[in-house]
């Protein structure tokens, strides 16, 4: 891949005044940790150990069931997580937009699923553009109307080749809503073989769940059953072509493989895609329950055996922010806010607290302080009566929901087993 890593400084959140100019190679050997305050906070970090065995779990479970896994960019947009996860065998991986697209084609990432819907014809040129820079490119993308295909179509002119394209349905969101409107789809790339080709047929089975699991299942099942309606009508128009059958895949991914699997297998020649993104990081919230519902439903499933996804999949990004005051008896203010951590799903969650470098005792399970409210800079913690918390320790939080998460760092720190900084992750959400 072609190297994105500008050098860091102290303009980046984590770069200690003084540093100069840091480049990514010299990182380790600065000894940072963020425990021991020796690094401006707030800063994000990635639990490198933890995200490798998540990989391993997940490119697991992928294997077993026969799935490949182009995994979602839009998660940390990082060119150098993405070589991590083709490193391990990725089919490729996943964008949401344009930019992410042009990203990852900079970067050297030649296999993309465009899994969104680009807009109209100003939207096809500039697609059209960005594929004709990259002609080894192969880059699929979804459409849910005859006026997408369109699009696609112009892009497709631009490129001066073919665009692959696969049809997406769906509840909830984008998606073309009954069997005829994904006919109509069909119908458009058929119409237009110069500049549409057909690649196969997509999902995103999130958008249906709800609080409900029982209706959660049932809601998926019949996506699904859709989704494998619009596959055979495809093959039926392609009959000669591998195609591709894509779901999303980081809560329901279990779902997902039962329901699609069999589909692919009966056709021969096509492959089972997931865009699993969130599920390499994990996290101490909305996917925490989500695994707790997988185990419920005993889906992860490797090689025939059933094992506990909860304790498969272990959380790896950590917020580390400073105590800056104790006003009040029960209550202390941390140097993070809204502009640095996730709060759609969850408010992040009070982990370990240090001083000078070291842990305190928590005093019993958990730590005895819990996020109550967030402004753009400002974490309001509420104490239990007693707490021992300082102005200048150093409090660790997991957080929920890594896509909100990580959109709001241009930078964020891989950490070895010690909990020192061993290399940087810079960001391109545009």
């Amino acid at each position: 891949m072609a190297d994105l890593r500008s050098p860091l400084d102290e303009t980046i959140r984590g770069i200690p005044p003084g540093s100069g100019s840091v480049s990514h190679d010299t990182v380790v050997s600065q000894a940072w940790r963020p425990a021991d305050n020796s690094m401006p906070l707030p800063v994000l970090t990635l639990d490198e150990a933890a995200f490798r065995e998540n990989c391993g779990q997940m490119f697991g479970f992928a294997r077993s069931h026969g799935a490949a896994l182009a995994p979602h960019a839009k998660t940390p947009m990082s060119p150098d997580i993405v070589k991590l996860l083709l490193e391990q065998g990725a089919w490729g991986a996943t964008t949401a937009n344009l930019q992410q697209t042009a990203v990852l084609l900079q970067a050297g990432c030649r296999r993309l699923l465009l899994a969104n819907q680009i807009g109209g014809d100003a939207s096809g040129k500039r697609l059209g553009e960005l594929l004709k820079r990259y002609p080894d490119a192969d880059v699929r993308v979804f459409a849910d109307s005859p006026r997408a295909v369109g699009a696609l179509a112009v892009a497709g002119q631009y490129a001066g080749r073919p665009v692959p394209v696969l049809v997406e349905v769906g509840r909830g969101r984008a998606g073309a809503r009954d069997i005829n409107s994904a006919r109509d789809v069909i119908r458009g790339i058929a119409s237009d073989p110069d500049y549409v080709r057909f690649a196969g047929a997509a999902a995103y089975e999130g958008a249906v769940a709800s609080a409900d699991p029982v209706a959660t299942r049932k809601a998926i099942e019949e996506l699904s059953e859709f989704a494998a309606q619009t596959f055979h009508l495809v093959r039926e128009q392609a009959p000669g072509t591998p195609l591709l059958l894509s779901a999303g895949g980081s809560a329901f991914f279990d779902l997902v493989v039962a329901a699609l699997r069999p589909i692919v297998t009966a056709d021969g020649n096509a492959t089972l895609v997931l865009r699993s993104g969130a599920i390499f990081f994990h996290d101490h919230g909305v996917y925490e329950r989500a695994l707790r519902a997988m185990d419920d439903r005993k889906g992860f499933v490797i090689d025939g055996q059933t094992r506990s996804a909860v304790a498969a999949f272990t959380p790896a990004l950590r917020l580390w922010a400073e105590v800056l005051s104790r006003p009040e008896p029960e209550l202390a203010i941390c140097g993070m806010g809204m502009r640095d951590v996730s709060f759609d799903q969850d408010l992040p969650v009070a982990l370990n607290i240090y001083r000078n470098g070291r842990p305190l005792p928590s005093g019993g399970s958990t730590v005895p302080l819990r996020v109550s409210k967030l402004n753009d800079q400002h974490a309001f913690l509420s104490l239990s009566p007693g707490t021992d918390l300082a102005v200048g320790d150093v409090v660790e939080f997991g957080i929920s929901h890594p896509c909100t998460c990580l959109d709001r760092w241009r930078v964020f720190y891989g950490l070895d087993e010690n909990g020192q900084v061993r290399s940087a992750f810079r960001t391109y959400f545009g």
